[in-house]
Formats: structure tokens, sequence, C-alpha cells
């Protein structure tokens, strides 16, 4: 099972403000640039989340992640299926398994930091996926939020873009 951690960071290192808002982001959507975001989401099978982004997720006008199977991982909400996902107070690795018990070969980690550091923590990320935006937060959610082991990455690719963000690819080295 591959899982992806895709995620925009400011150049501090956080993936949400103080507020836990992504408002920041605004001036980087533009509907001539998706920074590869189409052919990634393509690409996946399933997507995880943590509760607060599944919360950030639900006030959108359309649900996000259309067409694949979603689980949120959250020690508070009850355990349910619903028609967008699966809540679950289930390991990142009883996550994973499950996903690939179900055929699924490619996850999007989408976030927040704590379920991006406990998938971390487990070995279970394969590829970062980290667009650097050209902000200074000075605090937030951080881009993981659990210490974990050393991982060596390899740079795939790099790709800057005239707005000032950099696109950073990495898969972790086995």
């Amino acid at each position: 099972m591959d899982i992806a951690y895709y995620v925009a960071a400011s150049l501090d290192g956080y993936i949400a403000g103080p507020d836990g808002g992504i408002d920041w982001l605004a001036p980087f959507e533009t509907p001539r640039e998706d920074y590869g975001y189409a052919a990634f989401y393509a690409g996946i099978d399933a997507v995880v989340l943590g509760r607060r982004t599944y919360e950030l997720s639900l006030s959108f006008d359309e649900w996000p992640y259309a067409g694949k199977r979603v689980w949120v991982l959250s020690r508070t909400l009850p355990a349910a299926e619903t028609p967008q996902a699966t809540v679950t107070a289930a390991s990142p690795r009883e996550v994973a398994a499950a996903m690939e018990n179900a055929g699924l070969r490619r996850a999007w980690l989408v976030g927040g930091g704590e379920t991006a550091g406990a998938f971390r923590a487990a070995g279970l990320i394969t590829e970062y996926i980290v667009s650097v935006i050209p902000v200074v937060l000075g605090g937030g959610v951080p881009l993981f939020a659990a210490n974990g082991p050393r991982e060596h990455l390899i740079l795939t690719s790099s790709e800057p873009y005239d707005n000032g963000l950099v696109q950073l690819r990495y898969l972790r080295l086995e």
C-alpha cells in the first residue's frame, strides 16, 4: 500500500494557521494552475483524514473527495459508516491494512498534523509531496504533530512556480 502525504505547508512548517484555518492558501489557488493536483488525485484510490480536517472538509460547498474511499481517524467521533466516509478509532496500521484488504493501492494522507505524525511514526508514508508556500505563519498546526523515527528520503523532483511556491517530492528509502 502506497501512502502519499500530499500537503501544503508554510515556509515555517505549518499546514494550518493558529486558528486551524487555511485561508492563507487562497492567494495561491488559481484556475490556471493546480500544481499537479488533478493528476495526483486521478492516481489515488483512497483518502485518509484526521477529525479536524474531516470537519473542515464538511464545511466546503462540495465534498472534496468525490469518487474516493475515505477513512477518518478520530478518538472522539463515534465509529460510523457514512456515504462520505468511514469514521474509525483504528490505528494507522489497521487503516492501511483495511485499505489494502479492500484492494486499494494508493492513498492520499490529507492531514492533519497529528494524523500525519501517527502515520509517519508507524513508517507508513511512502511518499512526501510538500508544496512549500512562501508565507511565514509564525504558529499553527505543524506539518507533523508527533515525534517519530528518523527517515531517510530521496528527492525525486522539485518544481518552482512563478508565484514562489515550490513543490518537493520525496520517496522514503526502505
